[in-house]
């Protein structure tokens, strides 16, 4: 392709997770015979105990890469449908960008996306907490179309992997970002052949066309489930679960909200958990801690790795037992756990 004039393209996103795979479309584009065109992220926004405005990861990758940069909340109007137009971009690349993407601005241009999930498990916000929540055996990463619903186009690949033991949703987040390079990079590199070949197409269908001539796999809406978006109200586990769970559920959680937490008068937030094997599990009351520190489930013990006291920073369950002599038989509890008809409990 080096032949060929190259092809401009525009790269949407705002979260850090968009980082790896926009730097790696980046350093292949020469080779892909694109050129990066713009970079479209989300406004600066307040951040940290000074409440100073901050870039979003995205803004200070492609600042950090001298690449032009547009910020907005609405990319689909205005001044900034107006820059995009302009660049010429015949695919827009979108990954964790956060606002949806009106016809104006996709009339006569590709467009895919990169999910963290491996759809249609897991639309929308919080996929990667989620799959992690329900304690699924793969998770992964897919490449699709942009379609009129959320996360429901056309699937033009995707890989997998096993969640870790005692890996949480950050962990993974951060782990999946790099597998979605290899598929973005096969796709777009379809596309590009496509779009070639698609020489004789006009011009305001011809990126369109080849994208649809990749021939993607449409979902199946049997198997769709739903990745709402996390609050507060989230941070609790249930130990009367059995231990796998409600490691699942900790890790998924973490690094926010966290499981809020109570042992005795003290607080803490739960953040990272395993299983645990060995040590004294033969019926312990649920949320009692043991005489090697574990915490008993509704079957099984869990072995608790890092929390964090209110104020305070990250540290491990062993160090914050010891600081407050936290004795075994003492109970770790949840406050705001849902009750069996479903309202929060007091």
């Amino acid at each position: 392709m080096s032949g060929s004039e190259p092809v401009p393209i525009v790269l949407l996103g705002s979260g850090a997770f968009a980082v790896a795979p926009f730097a790696a479309l980046r350093t292949a584009a020469p080779e892909l015979g694109l050129h990066v065109a713009c970079v479209v992220s989300q406004p600066d926004r307040k951040a940290g105990r000074g409440q100073t405005l901050a870039p979003t990861p995205v803004s200070a990758w492609a600042l950090a890469n001298a690449l032009p940069l547009e910020r907005t909340d609405d990319a689909s109007s205005g001044a900034s449908l107006a820059r995009i137009r302009g660049t010429g971009a015949a695919l827009l690349v979108v990954v964790a960008f956060g606002q949806r993407l009106g016809r104006e601005l996709l009339d006569g241009v590709a467009a895919v996306n990169v999910h963290g999930s491996l759809l249609p498990a897991w639309r929308g916000a919080a996929p990667i907490q989620r799959s992690l929540m329900a304690g699924d055996a793969r998770v992964g990463v897919t490449v699709i179309g942009l379609a009129d619903r959320i996360d429901a186009g056309a699937v033009f690949a995707e890989a997998s992997t096993e969640p870790r033991e005692g890996e949480t949703a950050g962990d993974l987040h951060d782990r999946l970002s790099v597998l979605g390079c290899a598929p973005l990079l096969d796709t777009v590199r379809r596309w590009r052949a496509a779009f070639d070949a698609h020489s004789n197409t006009p011009r305001h269908q011809r990126a369109a066309r080849a994208l649809e001539s990749l021939g993607g796999v449409q979902q199946d809406e049997r198997f769709v489930t739903r990745a709402a978006k996390l609050s507060r109200a989230d941070a609790w586990v249930d130990f009367a679960a059995d231990a796998k769970a409600v490691c699942a559920r900790i890790n998924g959680l973490s690094p926010w909200p966290g499981v809020d937490a109570v042992v005795g008068q003290h607080a803490l937030r739960i953040l990272r958990a395993r299983t645990a094997v060995g040590g004294s599990a033969q019926g312990v009351p649920t949320g009692e801690i043991t005489l090697d520190g574990h915490v008993g489930c509704g079957q099984g013990t869990v072995e608790l790795l890092d929390v964090q006291p209110p104020g305070g920073s990250v540290m491990s369950w062993d160090a914050f037992r010891r600081g407050r002599q936290i004795a075994a038989g003492a109970v770790v509890s949840c406050r705001g756990m849902p009750s069996r008809d479903g309202d929060p409990s007091p």
